[in-house]
């Protein structure tokens, strides 16, 4: 056996040793011992959203550091499955590579593709297969057994990210925009809507709907230009944090306070950042 894999799995053991010896309830931590699937997921989504951060970052050390937690956020969940009699962490292992297995045929079979969107369009289909698959396994669920082609996409994603897979999802059964342009025009009409519910005073469920809608329209728009939209967002959210230290610095090395400037001044000094931090 290779080397580097007798080590991985004895640092994999002794992690699962380390989970299951924390959530003892004889010894155990405290903390650890009372946690649920409920009261850990904040922290999994958490965990997995700074390990996002240190690869925009290109932080290699904080990369390897926030892998390490996510890791243990699998390891956590799995501890407490095994604990109720569920599964352990080797069937979330296993069934993972059961799946990648599965789903690449053109690695571990004789299938062949020609390109990656030849292969991006058989991942789909083999997805939808097995959500048809699960459907049929489950005959009586809440939902009588009825099939969506949007079902499988998770509530917990953030709003952008799940608007995107849900239009996708949509759009392969043909109810898409023919293209951009169309977009454009349908983002035209979303904020017209807006500006008729502010200036008719509507309510704010009705002006939280009418953004909704745009919020929606703007992610379509990205996914026509191939643009992901959750990563457009925090690119630009990275880009205004920037600017706005730097306006905040420039105010300080002059003694004055931005709270007291003028709108004039502050859009003077943000052209300003603009120029010195993009």
């Amino acid at each position: 056996m290779d080397e580097r894999v007798k080590t991985d799995g004895a640092e994999i053991a002794r992690l699962l040793a380390v989970m299951a010896r924390l959530r003892d309830p004889e010894g155990g931590c405290p903390w650890d011992v009372e946690q649920s699937f409920e009261t850990i997921a904040p922290y999994t989504i958490e965990e997995a959203y700074e390990v996002a951060d240190a690869i925009e970052r290109c932080d290699m050390a904080a990369l390897k550091d926030e892998l390490g937690d996510l890791l243990l956020q699998v390891v956590y969940h799995a501890r407490m499955a095994e604990e109720d009699g569920h599964f352990d962490f080797a069937a979330v292992a296993g069934a993972i590579g059961d799946k990648m297995v599965r789903r690449h045929p053109h690695v571990f079979g004789d299938v062949s593709v020609e390109s990656a969107a030849a292969q991006t369009l058989a991942w789909e289909e083999i997805k939808a297969a097995e959500r048809a698959a699960r459907k049929a396994e489950r005959p009586n669920d809440p939902e009588d057994g009825a099939h969506s082609v949007l079902d499988g996409v998770p509530l917990a994603l953030p709003g952008l990210t799940r608007a995107e897979k849900l239009q996708k999802r949509a759009a392969r059964v043909g109810f898409d925009w023919p293209g951009a342009t169309r977009v454009f025009e349908k983002i035209e009409e979303e904020l017209v809507e807006v500006k008729e519910e502010i200036q008719s005073e509507g309510t704010p469920e009705k002006l939280q709907d009418e953004i909704g809608d745009l919020l929606f329209t703007v992610v379509n728009l990205a996914r026509h230009l191939e643009v992901d939209p959750e990563a457009a967002l925090r690119s630009c959210n990275a880009k205004f944090e920037r600017r706005f230290k730097w306006l905040e610095r420039d105010f300080a090395a002059r003694g004055e306070d931005p709270v007291e400037a003028s709108l004039d001044d502050l859009e003077a000094a943000w052209q300003a950042a603009k120029g010195e931090v993009g």
